[in-house]
């Protein structure tokens, strides 16, 4: 299957082909093709793979919607570990959810009975991203919602 390309934007101004992978849509992602060379989390490349302007994603991370307009911002520490906490649970439910689509619309929109029934969304967005991943921890080794 030929993967599409766009043209973005490089620092500096310059343009170049890019090849956006969309594989997660149909089957799952893997959190080492979303991280740069530095090991940071791409940003364009996680929109790009869940379908999603910038704003959107910062919006699901809980992060101000013009969180990734700067590089800056971007690539600090708060703006990194938010995005990465909501890939990791992502990808540890991606399994039993269907996909990599499918884990998205569970973090956004499925209520946890364990925590009052708010979302993993809603837990992430307010600091409890561990909470969260021990939960959906607890379920894969066996345990009672």
């Amino acid at each position: 299957m030929t993967q599409p390309t766009r043209t973005a934007t490089v620092p500096g101004g310059r343009r170049r082909a890019a090849t956006v992978r969309r594989h997660a849509l149909v089957g799952a992602f893997s959190l080492a093709g979303l991280m740069d060379d530095r090991g940071a989390v791409n940003i364009d490349h996680v929109a790009d793979v869940f379908s999603m302007s910038n704003a959107q994603l910062a919006d699901t991370a809980g992060l101000a919607r013009e969180a990734f307009q700067k590089a800056s911002r971007r690539d600090g520490p708060k703006a990194q570990s938010r995005v990465r906490e909501m890939l990791e649970i992502i990808n540890l439910v991606q399994g039993w959810a269907g996909g990599a689509a499918q884990a998205m619309a569970w973090y956004r929109a499925e209520p946890i009975p364990a925590f009052g029934g708010r979302t993993a969304e809603a837990l992430v967005k307010s600091g409890n991203a561990t909470a969260v991943r021990d939960y959906v921890d607890h379920l894969a080794t066996g345990g009672y919602a």
